[in-house]
């Protein structure tokens, strides 16, 4: 027994941030049914690199898809027609909760928002993700993770600071916000899930906004302004509050060192043969490192470029300084603690064979993850669904197949 086993999703989401929170729920347990187009489904099928088979032939499953959505059940309905709104409303009277990421009011012209499927179901919680909330000036406009990485002020402390090769803004290596949203989305429906069973017997809306999120993602860096009225400034790899805590070149490739209080200076301090600074009096303590930054840190990257990354590296898991190489995912899904953790699993599907996947990172000590279903085909369990969870005949089905409705 899982920790959501009993619990229904209708995930009418697409693209990151809802498919994201919809496998983790899966992953969690619960059963979730995702609503695509018919013919083209969600975005992401025509987005990212298309795996190939075990003969070497690509497929029409990309990497993106393949990415978040595994544990769910793909149906296809057509929601521009009424029959289409029909079954998605009586899929949600049978859901527990339901996840969307359409514009601001879109869903309202299908009678599928929530005040629509509150009415005739109550104990629905209904997730909204959208770009910039369901109020506000900006509610109306559609948005992508490269907005709001740049509206956020995530951009503005990212990257090499003007003046340095490289230097200016620049947005992550990933679609930090979406995911970022689909942790915030699954947080929210388990908390107004256990509201609704231990205090009012009542579902509600959840409004998530992923400029909201990704503002709030930035925490400390936030505060770091809100406090002081001062930017933080952009410095690559280094930290504006901890110091040393970067990137250095070593004679091989770079390492990344992060210290992070004054035992772990000193140590550092012996490895690199360089006690003296530990007890120099503009090194002693964080906040003096911090202010003596550009003094510091030619200090240590003359000695650090000396030696190859895997020799500091042991010395400084010896000494209990922490640092880490910098690893592309080659190195990544060969690090023997990733493989100790299972972080890599493996799955069959059923046009490509077998497919990795990135493990869930949670371990349950009673009710552990199991991947039960690999990333559904483009309406595979259409007739499915519809029978085992609205009790629909054979004929019924072929009559909405027939009418293109599914």
């Amino acid at each position: 027994m899982t920790c959501l086993t009993g619990v229904r999703v209708l995930d009418l989401s697409r693209v990151f941030s809802g498919p994201w929170a919809g496998q983790m729920l899966a992953d969690f347990g619960a059963e979730v049914i995702k609503v695509e187009r018919p013919g083209r489904g969600d975005d992401v099928r025509q987005q990212g690199f298309r795996a190939k088979d075990a003969a070497g032939v690509e497929t029409s499953e990309t990497t993106s898809f393949l990415a978040m959505n595994r544990g769910k059940r793909s149906i296809t309905v057509d929601m521009s027609q009424a029959e289409g709104q029909a079954l998605i409303r009586r899929l949600a009277a049978e859901s527990d909760i339901l996840i969307e990421n359409f514009k601001a009011g879109d869903l309202a012209r299908y009678g599928l928002d929530y005040a629509s499927l509150q009415a005739t179901h109550p104990k629905l919680v209904y997730c909204s993700i959208s770009g910039f909330g369901q109020t506000g000036p900006y509610s109306h406009q559609p948005g992508y993770d490269p907005i709001f990485q740049a509206m956020s002020g995530l951009m503005s402390i990212t990257g090499h600071a003007d003046g340095e090769p490289g230097g200016g803004p620049m947005r992550t290596g990933f679609a930090v916000g979406d995911i970022t949203a689909g942790f915030y989305a699954v947080s929210a429906v388990l908390a107004a899930l256990r509201h609704r069973d231990m205090v009012s017997g009542q579902g509600q809306h959840i409004d998530l906004a992923l400029f909201d999120a990704q503002v709030a993602a930035l925490s400390h860096l936030a505060m770091i302004y809100l406090v002081t009225g001062q930017q933080p400034a952009r410095l690559g790899t280094a930290s504006p509050i901890t110091c040393p805590y970067q990137a250095f070149e070593c004679a091989d490739a770079p390492i990344m060192i992060a210290v992070g209080n004054d035992s772990q200076f000193v140590k550092l301090c012996e490895c690199l043969g360089l006690p003296e600074l530990a007890a120099d009096s503009r090194f002693k303590t964080n906040p003096d490192r911090a202010k003596h930054r550009l003094t510091l840190v030619p200090l240590l990257a003359e000695v650090l470029k000396t030696r190859r990354v895997a020799q500091w590296y042991a010395d400084f898991d010896a000494a209990g300084v922490p640092s880490g190489p910098i690893n592309n995912f080659s190195e990544v899904f060969a690090d023997p603690q990733i493989v100790h953790r299972e972080m890599l699993q493996h799955m069959q599907h059923p046009t490509i064979g077998e497919i990795p996947q990135v493990a869930n990172p949670v371990r349950f000590s009673a009710s552990p993850v199991h991947y039960q279903r690999p990333p559904p085909l483009l309406g595979e369990h259409t007739a499915e669904v519809l029978r085992d969870v609205l009790q629909m005949d054979e004929q019924g089905i072929a009559e909405l197949r027939q009418r293109k409705v599914v």
